[in-house]
């Protein structure tokens, strides 16, 4: 059964690594620019909810004016 599920999902472990690098990448830009402008709600929600880097780049374009 193992080599079944791992023959027929073999693409699923590098789409799982190419989402997980791309929500550190953008959780930590704007994780460090809401500390650096004192926003801590953002950061504290930005820490705890993971959102594959929909809830950072919304951060990131709402500040992007500041």
């Amino acid at each position: 059964m193992y080599n079944q599920f791992s023959q027929e999902f073999y693409w699923l472990m590098p789409v799982l690594i190419i989402l997980i690098i791309w929500e550190a990448v953008w959780k930590l830009i704007a994780m460090w620019k809401a500390g650096r402008n004192n926003h801590l709600a953002w950061f504290i929600i930005i820490a705890i909810i993971n959102t594959v880097g929909i809830l950072p780049i919304i951060y990131l374009l709402m500040q992007k004016n500041k």
